[in-house]
């Protein structure tokens, strides 16, 4: 017989071995249980009010839902972004001259294409992180958004996600026919990407005087050229020599909203696995204890350090750590900037996260919006905390590590005041660890 000694300290090993290991990619377990638990967002929010009659979607001949969802949901046109590489669910609907379209806001992001069997979305889920939808694209008195997970999570939860439902938006070489053509390499792109690696397979609109991307390159030999030539896609303000925008809501694909779209993807990411890090972390300790008879919140060092962790992710992307430089002052074509710039909460002084740069940087003041969102707002309050109190040692000059030197006094200075001022808009963990 073995000694239950033994037994006890196997199963000890074994808890401590899984609260060090055990990451994002078990979200399909106790505590997220993703595929199961009952998502509460924008979509579910609309959808209630379509079942309860509070609302109803007006249906375009040739666009279906997508005008009215998009006024429904907040989203702006102007938000406008075409990818055609066939990169995602309806890739035969995906080519050079029928473009896929996504719009955003803070929260959503909403996928067209002409003549689409659906439409998609996807939306950050303060308790589940990116969870998608479709909608059929037929006239129907039942509207349904109906929840994907499988076909969705093949490529929306890997290694390109930190192994977590989330967004990723790719440059690649693509063919006449949107191909993406993987042997001539590709790149994620996020807020850290090089200028010069970007868009590849999207159509970019917008000034950005010498500075080069590889929007608006359609390969047209079996391999990539190198050097890559692409002058023809620099500067472009006009997409009518590649396709017919007439058929989507504007002729445009802003190379700033581009460039907040960029940003956005990984923020909501990295958001995300924030939550799902400290909660799995919690529910791990509270096992462990439980197996060694410890009393309940006893705090193990693979917990915070695990927390810690995730946090500090976080709170470099959310301040633009490791941000590419604008190689060149950049604009768009579609008005996205100027609109953008007046969303959200103000100072006195009438500063906010929301007003652009475009000179060298993305942000005027480099502190993400993102932390005015619901999925911010209610990570787990041990997360809040320590961002809140990480965030006030940068900003206090506390902290002067290298990932800081970015930010000038003046950036400091600037955020400080911007926070304390919109207070009422953030959560109340962070901005009590905040104050200390």
């Amino acid at each position: 017989m073995i000694p239950t000694v033994r037994i006890i300290a196997n199963h000890t090993i074994a808890l401590l071995v899984m609260a060090s290991t055990l990451s994002a990619e078990d979200f399909d377990r106790e505590p997220i249980n993703y595929s199961k638990a009952t998502p509460a967002n924008s979509v579910t929010e609309l959808q209630s009010k379509l079942d309860m009659g509070k609302i109803r979607l007006k249906y375009h001949p040739e666009r279906g839902y997508l005008d009215s969802l998009l006024e429904a949901f907040s989203v702006s046109p102007k938000s406008q972004s075409l990818v055609y590489s066939k990169t995602s669910l309806q890739i035969a609907r995906i080519r050079p001259r029928t473009p896929r379209a996504i719009y955003f806001n803070d929260d959503l992001y909403v996928g067209y294409c002409q003549l689409g069997d659906v439409m998609e979305f996807s939306v950050a889920d303060p308790k589940l992180g990116t969870v998608f939808y479709t909608i059929y694209q037929r006239e129907t008195e039942q509207l349904k958004f109906v929840r994907q997970t499988d076909n969705c999570l093949i490529c929306h939860a890997s290694s390109r996600t930190d192994n977590i439902p989330g967004h990723v938006i790719r440059s690649l070489f693509v063919n006449a026919g949107g191909q993406p053509m993987f042997s001539a390499g590709s790149y994620i792109v996020d807020q850290t990407t090089e200028w010069e690696k970007r868009w590849g397979g999207w159509y970019v609109t917008g000034k950005h005087g010498e500075a080069q991307h590889l929007g608006n390159l359609i390969v047209r030999s079996r391999d990539v050229p190198r050097p890559v030539e692409n002058s023809a896609g620099q500067n472009v303000t006009d997409l009518t020599k590649f396709f017919h925008p007439e058929h989507y809501l504007t002729p445009h694909s802003d190379l700033v909203a581009l460039t907040v779209l960029a940003h956005q993807v990984k923020g909501h990411n990295l958001i995300s696995r924030a939550n799902f890090t400290t909660r799995q972390a919690l529910h791990y300790q509270e096992s462990l204890n439980k197996e060694l008879g410890e009393k309940p919140g006893h705090p193990w060092e693979s917990t915070t350090r695990r927390i810690a962790s995730a946090s500090e992710d976080l709170l470099e992307y959310l301040l633009f750590s490791g941000e590419a430089p604008l190689p060149t002052p950049i604009s768009g074509t579609s008005g996205f900037a100027e609109e953008f710039s007046q969303r959200g909460s103000k100072d006195k002084q009438g500063r906010s996260f929301y007003q652009l740069d475009l000179q060298t940087r993305l942000l005027k003041h480099p502190c993400s919006y993102l932390i005015y969102t619901d999925s911010f707002r209610q990570l787990p309050p041990k997360m809040l905390t320590r961002l809140g109190r990480r965030m006030n040692e940068v900003l206090t000059h506390q902290d002067k590590a290298e990932a800081w030197h970015h930010l000038s006094a003046e950036d400091r200075q600037h955020i400080h005041s911007i926070l304390r001022a919109t207070k009422e808009h953030l959560p109340p963990q962070f901005v009590d660890a905040f104050k200390k």
